[in-house]
């Protein structure tokens, strides 16, 4: 049996505030396989175990025995599905390639009234962790410190409604209402306004058209496991085209290397990051997505399923002999890190 946890394993001072962790530990060693999605993840975990139960942590061979059962702990980096390789060799290139983007842009914000040469896009779940406000903020810093950047803009932020039964949950909603209103009236004009939110559930296909129109997509979360949105706007661009800035505290700032990677509670250096990415050299845009989408379509979701099966399958059930267990693999991108040094 395996299982794959999601989100952030903490570290063992976070953890110990739990008053059942004792309990959480014991269930999840009953797994032959435990999965997360970085080696940080799975460090905090064995550290976690030591502190808290009585077992055997093996660092390097990354398992734990209790109770006669010996678990593995493995990094799986989750990804996504990467349909096709290139652009068809009939797409639009150079010039013909802006003048595509800029119509599906305006085609999109027409829907809100608003006119912008340039777009940034956000796609979250209004959730406490997605840093939302702080990406207002430091959109805002953007205006005041590069007022080149006022009516030329605009930043839409897809917010799908999460638990909305729960009461900080709609705090924060009320708190991303107030900030975006607070941006909009300080410096927002006729036909143009900073920040477009759009507080519904979009399908995959009404999220790429905007990945695709976006010169910047700005991933600035607080703390998140993976955070998927990040590797579904590269893959979305096959036009080998836009810049991703990417809040250091996701597991996918480990692989996508490329990104501008962000303190997200810097309000001036998020801001900043914008600003680099939306000046950057065309060719040195072009050559970042290049090496991240190269990324995600050699560790795609196909990949990260097979690896976990794939281990799971050599586990020899209640073997206490670290020493036949299924070596600890490298992590992608420490494999890519030693094909590019």
């Amino acid at each position: 049996m395996a299982i794959f946890w999601h989100i952030p394993w903490p570290n063992p001072e976070a953890f110990g505030i739990c008053p059942w962790q004792a309990e959480l530990l014991d269930g999840l060693l009953g797994a032959d396989l435990i999965g997360f999605h970085i080696p940080l993840h799975c460090h905090n975990f064995l550290a976690t175990v030591d502190r808290v139960v009585e077992s055997r942590t093996d660092r390097e061979h990354m398992t734990v025995q209790r109770l006669g059962h010996t678990s593995l702990v493995r990094p799986y980096p989750v990804s996504v599905a990467f349909n096709g390789t290139e652009r068809p060799a009939t797409a639009p290139i150079g010039d013909d390639l802006d003048r595509e983007r800029a119509a599906e842009r305006e085609q999109l914000l027409s829907r809100f009234g608003v006119r912008a040469e340039r777009l940034a896009v956000g796609v979250d779940r209004l959730d406490y962790t997605k840093g939302i406000v702080e990406r207002f903020e430091a959109l805002g810093q953007l205006f005041e410190d590069h007022p080149w950047y006022r009516e030329r803009l605009t930043m839409v932020q897809i917010a799908a409604p999460s638990r909305t039964r729960i009461r900080s949950y709609a705090e924060l909603r009320v708190r991303v209402e107030e900030a975006v209103q607070r941006i909009n009236s300080f410096y927002q004009t006729a036909q143009w306004r900073p920040i477009v939110l759009i507080e519904e559930q979009n399908d995959h296909g009404q999220v790429r058209r905007w990945y695709r129109a976006a010169d910047l997509c700005l991933v600035t979360s607080l703390h998140d496991g993976m955070n998927l949105v990040a590797k579904e706007f590269v893959a979305a661009r096959d036009d080998e085209d836009g810049v991703l800035v990417l809040s250091k505290f996701t597991g996918a700032a480990v692989e996508l290397r490329d990104a501008l990677l962000v303190n997200p509670y810097d309000i001036v250096g998020v801001s900043e990051a914008i600003f680099n990415g939306l000046e950057m050299n065309p060719a040195e845009r072009r050559e970042r997505m290049r090496r991240m989408r190269r990324q995600v379509m050699e560790y795609n979701i196909y990949l990260w399923a097979a690896r976990a099966l794939g281990d799971l399958r050599e586990v020899r059930l209640e073997d206490a002999d670290a020493s036949r267990m299924p070596p600890s693999p490298a992590a992608p991108t420490e494999m890519a890190a030693e094909r590019t040094a």
